[in-house]
């Protein structure tokens, strides 16, 4: 065996091994992963893909305890609840942490009452017509909404949502016309723009792309940085909209009073299992972007994103009263 290659291995064993002791040290009982959403949902997913392989490195089971409810800010109040055993996180993702304190009327202030732990995935939107509308780019909908004003409607799931917001910051920075119509959940509002009783709707990369592939819908734009990968003949938002960027991530976040060192041994187990091959690989199936990195870089793309969603919100006075 090259030289070269065995040392690349035994340092990542090391490294592993290194991991796995701190959390072996730190974590004593199995760790808690409150799920501020249902079964099956995306960020139910994105904990459960890491499960495994944080049980391997901290030596501990990894429970998953669903608790939905209030865009998700029932669950980070059940994180708050009982004494602080630094055994419990809690998944937060950009419309929990940023966007549903600002619009909800619930007794939590998040950046006093948590602390980030560690990111885990960003990911974008697609946005999506119905091909009787007769546009194909984000400047054709523009022009052609302001020259039919009203004809355009928008199906999101729900006002003051992360997908209603990111059309409101393209209305705001294009003057893009349209009628917001709100619904209770993800799935209909595709439903309904394949069908023609909506003009568009804007929603998750991998929920919407096979509608695309198959002809049901057409794509304008992806709400993130870059194209993606898989379908670079989308063209991103900012391509015609210099500038324009929204994108959700998903993180780990705990109690403020959780002790330094859990939350260093944990934030190191998730890099370590999100650099794993084929764990990114799954992630990018789902339209997830890898964004490993350390508590504080969390943070600040935390109290970003609660600055700027909070001020469209205000703006469109969607605050809670």
């Amino acid at each position: 065996m090259n030289m070269l290659v065995r040392s690349a291995i035994i340092a990542a064993l090391l490294g592993v091994t290194a991991v796995f002791s701190a959390g072996a040290q730190t974590f004593t009982k199995p760790i808690r992963v409150v799920v501020p959403y249902p079964a099956g949902d995306l960020a139910d997913t994105v904990g459960r893909l890491l499960a495994p392989g944080l049980q391997e490195i901290l030596g501990q089971p990894v429970v998953f305890d669903n608790k939905p409810g209030a865009s998700g800010l029932l669950g980070l109040q059940s994180t708050l609840q009982g004494p602080n055993d630094n055994h419990t996180f809690v998944i937060g993702q950009m419309g929990s942490m940023a966007v549903a304190p600002i619009s909800n009327k619930q007794p939590i202030d998040v950046r006093s009452e948590f602390v980030p732990v560690a990111m885990a995935y960003s990911n974008y939107l697609l946005l999506v017509v119905n091909p009787a509308l007769g546009v194909k780019s984000i400047p054709e909908l523009v022009a052609y909404s302001k020259a039919n004003p009203g004809k355009v409607s928008l199906a999101t799931n729900g006002e003051g949502g992360f997908p209603h917001l990111t059309m409101e910051l393209l209305k705001e920075r294009t003057g893009l016309n349209f009628i917001h119509i709100p619904y209770k959940g993800s799935g209909q509002p595709v439903t309904d723009t394949i069908s023609g009783q909506v003009s568009m709707t804007v929603a998750g990369f991998s929920s919407v792309y096979p509608h695309v592939q198959g002809g049901r819908l057409v794509p304008l734009g992806v709400t993130g940085k870059a194209r993606n990968k898989d379908a670079s003949s989308i063209p991103t938002f900012g391509e015609s909209v210099p500038g324009y960027e929204a994108l959700g991530w998903f993180g780990f976040f705990a109690r403020k009073d959780m002790a330094p060192a859990a939350v260093n041994a944990f934030n190191s187990a998730v890099n370590t299992v999100l650099a794993r091959p084929e764990i990114s690989q799954k992630a990018q199936g789902l339209g997830l972007d890898t964004v490993s990195g350390s508590p504080a870089q969390l943070g600040a793309t935390w109290r970003s994103d609660y600055d700027k969603w909070g001020g469209l919100l205000r703006k469109l006075n969607l605050e809670a009263k």
